[in-house]
């Protein structure tokens, strides 16, 4: 079974992701991180994203792996931890315009299925549910209002990322949420689009636990067969 989690940055997607295929026993895969990984190859090769030809010479050579390390993922692009480095935001400011190359997308799909071939997973993304896996058994689209999204990425990066939170503003930070949503909803290629047929929650007001909790009955009242103990 596929459960696919998409939506905006700051709805809280990539924690409920994790945390609903922990509960269900899936694999969790973070699509965010394997652009943002080939986005930091494309950085440390200096590579102008509008040559085509360097792009795919380089998706040629993007090498993606996910390792355990004591109960937390790892990414490693071309042998190299890239774990932290990619949540920064050189890579943050930059993603958006790498992943909305046809390339890219094309590319890196082949990634996302063979990932998915043989497991009961969780993807978390912004076209899961419309583009990559259109027939997953089960789509979710979470949304919440852009004052509280800013805050929690905020508060997100400052939690982490100490040394960069101290030049950011609320006002900023929406004001690149905004930026960012506009861009993944405009683009040409998989934008960011709510799939008719997904079950949409508004996390504004909602704890991890309860969009978890939401999410988990519904995957199991949708195909109660598959979680027959």
């Amino acid at each position: 079974m596929i459960i696919t989690i998409d939506g905006p940055s700051g709805t809280g997607k990539t924690t409920v992701a994790r945390q609903v295929a922990e509960r269900l026993k899936f694999v969790y895969f973070d699509t965010g991180a394997m652009y943002r990984a080939f986005t930091w190859l494309v950085l440390k090769n200096n590579v102008d994203i509008q040559n085509v030809v360097e792009i795919k010479k380089l998706l040629g050579a993007f090498d993606f792996n996910i390792i355990q390390d004591e109960g937390h993922k790892r990414y490693l692009t071309n042998g190299e931890d890239v774990t932290e480095t990619i949540r920064s935001r050189p890579i943050t400011a930059f993603v958006s315009q790498v992943s909305a190359l046809k390339p890219v997308r094309d590319s890196l799909l082949h990634i996302q299925h063979h990932f998915a071939r043989g497991h009961d997973a969780v993807f978390e993304g912004r076209d899961l549910g419309s583009v990559v896996f259109p027939e997953a058994e089960v789509k979710v689209f979470l949304d919440a209002d852009p004052q509280v999204r800013a805050e929690r990425r905020l508060m997100e990066i400052l939690e982490k990322r100490p040394e960069e939170a101290s030049s950011l503003s609320k006002e900023e930070m929406l004001a690149d949420l905004i930026r960012r949503d506009t861009y993944d909803s405009t683009r040409e290629v998989a934008p960011l689009r709510c799939p008719a047929d997904a079950f949409k929650i508004d996390t504004t007001l909602l704890t991890i636990e309860a969009v978890v909790n939401q999410i988990v009955e519904y995957a199991q009242k949708k195909h109660p067969q598959h979680f027959v103990l």
